[in-house]
């Protein structure tokens, strides 16, 4: 007996050095490498013996992922709410996991929505945090670096030079995508820095050659070239026919050159604003630009609301990840899009009491439009910071720096949103408010039509 037990007790203490040598030896800098949170605030140090154990077996990513795999049946059935907490607990378990960041960002940014399916724009703070913190969990990489600047250049769609600045650390990583570089030139023509936008495209051309030239069996990298080439070349031409270059000689060939953004063109820009029903409001007015291709924003928000800009909110005002929006704020946006050189369009926001509360006392209608969000064919009149637009009325040179854009607000009361008190639907009056100068349906409000220049015109 005293035999069996003593040659038990060998192999056991022979099973446990191998096993502490192969976990030595593979298992532990496998998962060291390829599946540890090693970095940031949540790795493995200041944990006792027993969370240790756990945290070397890779317990905590086992579990995010199979909580990430729940949450996909949560995105199947439309139980938005409920992916929140699991999108929060699987990047605190596994700050690894890039997928997660950038679904989340993209779930937080643009999934909640209201009847009309408008973003729930008090949600992007939050999804801003989630893309900083992925990318300072996981600085080896681009991603979360070009997510993060996605999300200002598509989805905020203003303050283009937080784009470029995401973009740019992007770029900064080598594994970089060739085609996903070129987006950086957009932000930069976006933001009014065209010359940096030419300068990069040279670049990435001259890149792109080499690669063509190394691997031309690759498809792929010809394709790029071939997109390079067109955008190159298009640019160059815009930036003489804008009179873009011209302005930069700064030796007046600009203020008397027959370029497309001379002279400025009115837009005639006019609004009328109805309470029609509680929650509900049509906005109808004029835009004296002909060509498809108009959406001016209207933005609905508590005149208290925190915001450090026109038309905007306070979007980067946080690090921390806070999953729960102020729910007692409302900040509804609408693009106005012009038909006819004319807008009208309904607004109910009677349907979504959680996304518009309605809770404070006074209200801001701003009505915005910057020619840097901008079709190209639209730019091509204005200019990419607004040199060839202009609009006796409300032509605004303070609200974004070094642009010319279109902004007005007006004010309204939550008696008149919810048609209370001396508004009310029975027996009260129709909450009207008009611009200055607006302009009936059937009247005429300018007589001349903006033409759209052709790049390339006659002769050229």
């Amino acid at each position: 007996m005293r035999t069996k037990r003593t040659l038990l007790l060998v192999l056991m203490a022979a099973f446990f050095v191998g096993q502490g040598f192969l976990h030595h030896s593979a298992i532990f800098p496998r998962w060291r490498k390829d599946y540890s949170a090693n970095q940031g605030s949540l790795g493995t140090a200041g944990l006792n013996p027993d969370q240790l154990l756990f945290a070397l077996i890779g317990l905590r990513e086992f579990v995010a992922g199979i909580l990430w795999v729940r949450a996909d049946s949560f995105f199947d059935t439309g139980n938005y709410d409920a992916i929140l907490p699991i999108i929060r607990l699987v990047t605190w378990l596994d700050p690894k996991q890039i997928d997660v960041y950038a679904t989340g960002m993209w779930h937080i940014g643009y999934n909640f929505t209201d009847e009309d399916q408008r973003s729930d724009r008090r949600y992007i703070p939050s999804a801003l945090a989630l893309g900083k913190e992925g990318a300072r969990q996981n600085p080896h990489t681009y991603e979360m670096f070009f997510e993060t600047g996605w999300m200002w250049y598509h989805k905020i769609d203003d303050d283009y030079d937080r784009a470029v600045e995401w973009f740019l650390k992007a770029h900064e990583r080598p594994d970089m995508l060739p085609a996903r570089k070129n987006l950086l030139s957009n932000a930069y023509q976006r933001a009014g820095e065209v010359d940096k936008a030419a300068e990069l495209y040279f670049d990435l051309h001259k890149a792109a050659v080499k690669r063509v030239q190394n691997e031309p069996e690759v498809f792929g990298h010809l394709q790029n070239l071939e997109t390079l080439e067109n955008n190159l070349d298009t640019m160059l031409v815009r930036m003489v026919q804008r009179g873009y270059v011209a302005k930069n000689r700064n030796d007046g060939s600009f203020e008397t050159g027959a370029y497309d953004v001379n002279p400025p063109f009115d837009v005639g820009f006019s609004a009328k604003v109805t309470v029609v029903e509680p929650r509900v409001i049509q906005i109808e007015g004029t835009w004296n630009v002909l060509p498809v291709g108009t959406r001016v924003r209207a933005v609905l928000r508590d005149a208290d609301y925190e915001t450090d800009k026109a038309a905007a909110l306070h979007w980067d005002k946080t690090s921390s990840v806070n999953l729960d929006p102020p729910r007692d704020k409302t900040f509804m946006q609408e693009q106005l899009f012009v038909k006819n050189r004319r807008f009208n369009r309904t607004i109910d926001m009677s349907k979504d009491p959680t996304m518009y509360p309605f809770t404070s006392k006074d209200y801001v209608l701003e009505f915005y439009y910057n020619p840097r969000s901008a079709p190209p064919h639209i730019q091509d009149k204005f200019g990419w910071s607004g040199e060839g637009m202009t609009d006796k009325n409300f032509l605004n040179t303070e609200v974004r720096p070094g642009q010319r854009v279109v902004y007005t607000k007006m004010s309204l009361t939550r008696e008149q949103l919810l048609r209370q008190g001396e508004w009310n639907p029975i027996d009260g009056k129709v909450p009207i408010l008009r611009t200055k100068n607006y302009v009936e349906a059937g009247q005429s409000a300018q007589d001349d039509l903006i033409i759209v220049p052709q790049l390339r015109g006659a002769g050229q």
